[in-house]
């Protein structure tokens, strides 16, 4: 590893803090003049600050992607499945090391954040292993001709993901583009740079050549608007908000290139009357504070049946008000900060607009005394149908339960709205449940549980919640062509 030191030096990271760092043709470089602070969300203190790029620095990365996507893809199969599987390897020797990173600049308790990189490492074995079965195929056409299909990767990608998932969001576009045989330029969050650059470290040292894998920071309109009209890059691959998915796609549409795009979500809970409430509370509760509620999946709207609806709330303010929310690296606790005060101050206003409107606060409400972003996990009820918060992704821990009488009822409002990522439905009727998974208009559905994405399952949205999936199979389509190949045997 070579690293080029081209602006200032600027104060060094807070200790057992990685120094972030650009990563550009097989080189760590600190960038340019410009950067930003990494601001641990419980402490709020600074523990370093991410170098951003400028153009050059993205000219350089995108050139390296093209040369190494000529290098890569030509690699063997077998030897690309090699490297990946090292890279896990390395990547679960060193889940406790990259985990307290993530919970430094990210909050989310270190048993969350340790298990996340345990995931993402899985998630590479599937993958790669998922690449060496791009098979194609042969059609019956004739003696004299010969017709096939075959899937090739598709070039160099550019990948752009937030900050909720520091390992999970970057590994699924590195994952699945180096498993294909593209190289990749990946712009992460600027939030949380240290366990990017661990993830790339431990893919640099098990053997991925120079140029493949290109890491960046950057200011998102500059770094987005840049890569997405080089004409190197063959495919987009975003994780965000809608609006800017919106831009993201339009952009690639001007220039005609495919894209993937996971948005966000703001996803319905049904409760059926024939439920275990306090069971059912449970389950919710866990699905609805893991990571402060910060989770485009996250649980949000819950639609309780009035037979069981006043078990269900009693039970699910109670576990709200047990949870133990603190510096995620202390033992015990169970939900860390927001990332930021703009995030922890959006829910807020949701949440005031909501009690201004008529909503009851059961418990939570508000912002936590003290250093951090901490915000109360919170239980509305009473919420009138026109408030904010049951129209605006909460993105935060805070749980609006409103009763239905008519399964038709809860689903017309489930349906309701443009986002379409996530449903959960609880009940003990297999009509019931069959009746919800037909119904409901979103791509991940869980029923009697609160489930989260897997490697071997397809995860993505419907409506304004995007298009494109990650996981399984179908997460590779993106990134390979299928090419029909037509070959005249005689004559």
């Amino acid at each position: 590893m070579t690293t080029t030191e081209d602006r200032a030096p600027v104060r060094g990271p807070a200790d057992g803090y990685p120094r972030p760092a650009l990563y550009i043709d097989g080189e760590w470089t600190a960038g340019s003049t410009r950067g930003e602070p990494v601001i641990d969300p419980a402490t709020e203190e600074v523990l370093a600050e991410v170098p951003l790029a400028d153009a050059a620095h993205l000219e350089r990365a995108v050139a390296a992607a093209a040369r190494g996507f000529r290098l890569w893809r030509d690699v063997p199969v077998d030897r690309r499945s090699a490297i990946l599987h090292d890279a896990a390897a390395l990547m679960r020797a060193r889940a406790g090391e990259i985990g307290r990173i993530m919970t430094r600049e990210e909050g989310k308790p270190l048993r969350e954040a340790t298990g996340e990189v345990m995931r993402a490492a899985t998630l590479l074995e599937w993958d790669c292993e998922e690449g060496r079965r791009a098979y194609g195929r042969i059609i019956p056409a004739g003696r004299d001709q010969r017709l096939s299909v075959s899937r090739v990767p598709v070039g160099p990608v550019a990948a752009l993901v937030p900050w909720n998932f520091p390992a999970g969001g970057p590994m699924r576009k590195i994952a699945a583009a180096l498993s294909a045989g593209c190289s990749i330029v990946i712009k992460a969050s600027e939030e949380v740079p240290g366990t990017a650059c661990a993830l790339v470290r431990c893919l640099e040292e098990a053997g991925v050549p120079a140029g493949v894998l290109n890491l960046v920071f950057g200011v998102p309109a500059e770094v987005s608007e840049h890569l997405i009209a080089a004409p190197e890059i063959r495919f987009v691959a975003f994780t965000g908000s809608i609006p800017v998915g919106k831009r993201l796609a339009g952009l690639a549409a001007a220039v005609m290139k495919p894209a993937a795009m996971e948005l966000g979500g703001h996803a319905p809970v049904i409760v059926c009357e024939d439920t275990d409430p306090e069971a059912a509370a449970a389950e919710c509760v866990r699905g609805k504070f893991a990571n402060a509620g910060q989770v485009c999946t996250s649980p949000s709207r819950f639609l309780v049946h009035e037979a069981v609806h006043d078990r269900f709330v009693a039970a699910f303010v109670a576990a709200a008000e047990s949870m133990k929310v603190g510096n995620g690296l202390e033992d015990g606790v169970q939900m860390g900060p927001m990332i930021g005060a703009r995030r922890r101050d959006a829910v807020d206003r949701l949440v005031a607009g909501a009690r201004d409107a008529g909503a009851d606060v059961l418990t939570g409400g508000h912002p936590i005394d003290g250093p951090g972003f901490f915000y109360a996990p919170t239980v509305l009820t009473g919420v009138p149908a026109g408030a904010a918060i049951l129209h605006e992704e909460p993105f935060g821990p805070v749980a609006p339960i409103m009763p239905f009488t008519d399964l038709d009822e809860a689903l017309a409002i489930a349906n309701a709205l443009p986002y379409g990522l996530a449903a959960y439905g609880f009940t003990r009727s297999a009509d019931v449940a069959d009746r919800l998974v037909h119904e409901f208009e979103a791509g991940i559905l869980s029923i009697n549980h609160v489930g989260g994405s897997v490697p071997q399952a397809p995860s993505g949205g419907v409506k304004e919640s995007g298009y494109g999936r990650e996981g399984g199979p179908e997460g590779l389509d993106g990134y390979l062509v299928t090419k029909r190949v037509s070959h005249r045997l005689r004559g």
